[in-house]
């Protein structure tokens, strides 16, 4: 396969830049600009690179505590809800415990309304 992917017969042709020449002022401008900037670069290249590994390395510094200070959050929260969870849990046995009580009793009662010949009544709440 051609690694230009154009099709084998294609020769690519050579670009005349000469169109492009009323643009050089202003390129250069823009080179000038910038090479201040890259000559002390290249000047002092050990040095900017050691001030950037340290910055990185604090900026690492402050991201790895601040995910610790946020995984212990997430902890101390999940404990929570976990609390939460089988407080929930121990009153749902509580209230099933109750219910079936009640039920118990409002089954003895209506036997002993039964007994009795009490009539129950919708509008009376049962009783």
């Amino acid at each position: 396969m051609n690694p230009q992917y154009f099709y084998q017969g294609y020769v690519p042709q050579q670009i005349d830049y000469s169109m492009y020449d009323h643009y050089y002022p202003y390129v250069q401008q823009e080179h000038l600009q910038q090479q201040p900037e890259q000559e002390e670069f290249m000047r002092q290249p050990s040095q900017s690179l050691e001030r950037r590994v340290t910055q990185l390395e604090r900026q690492n510094e402050r991201q790895t505590a601040e995910l610790t200070r946020q995984n212990q959050e997430i902890r101390r929260i999940n404990e929570e809800i976990n609390r939460i969870n089988q407080e929930i849990i121990r009153l749902n046995r509580n209230d099933e415990l109750h219910t079936g009580r009640l039920n118990r009793l409002n089954r003895r009662l209506r036997q002993v309304e039964n007994r009795l010949g009490i009539p129950f009544s919708g509008a009376e709440d049962g009783f």
